[in-house]
């Protein structure tokens, strides 16, 4: 049996990175983040449902395929993406790739918030991510760093997220 060289697998392999922000605004929810509602006295503000976490996922998976970015795919400008679900803009984008011969592998994210504290939530957003995107929950990490109470996380003005993910091309 042939083994594949290095060179082989490395081409069937793509790397996306994605990151979002959004502001924080008084007054209850939604907040949702990786498809989850968290319980919290703020809420993130956006044009569709403001999922930080889906944004960034969604828009790390363009950047494996070489697909631009999430606001050339759904525009702040267009009515229909206003306050849509940020699990649909994933779909569609996931559907893209799958149309394209390409499989999601591996999931790394990194929430950045002073508050509200993910470490009760982590396992949800897993799964909750995994269900989405259709992959095992052990290739999915969640992980929530604050702000130290240092610039605009700090300050309680928005939370960032920063996802990279590895695709693999199934046939070329």
């Amino acid at each position: 049996m042939e083994t594949e060289s290095a060179k082989e697998a490395f081409d069937r392999l793509r790397v996306g990175s994605g990151h979002d922000r959004h502001r924080l605004a008084d007054g209850p929810g939604p907040m949702v983040i990786g498809g989850v509602s968290i319980p919290f006295d703020r809420h993130l503000v956006g044009h569709s449902d403001a999922d930080v976490l889906l944004h960034a996922l969604t828009d790390a998976i363009l950047g494996a395929l070489a697909e631009g970015d999430i606001g050339e795919w759904f525009p702040d400008t267009a009515a229909e993406n206003k306050g849509r679900d940020s699990k649909e803009m994933l779909r569609i984008v996931l559907q893209k790739a799958r149309g394209g011969r390409f499989r999601l592998l591996n999931i790394d994210a990194t929430i950045m918030a002073e508050v509200p504290k993910f470490s009760p939530h982590k396992k949800t957003i897993r799964e909750s991510i995994a269900r989405l995107v259709s992959i095992s929950v052990d290739r999915v990490s969640v992980k929530a760093k604050t702000g130290e109470k240092v610039g605009p996380i700090g300050r309680l003005e928005a939370i960032d997220t920063h996802v990279v993910v590895l695709m693999e091309v199934l046939d070329q």
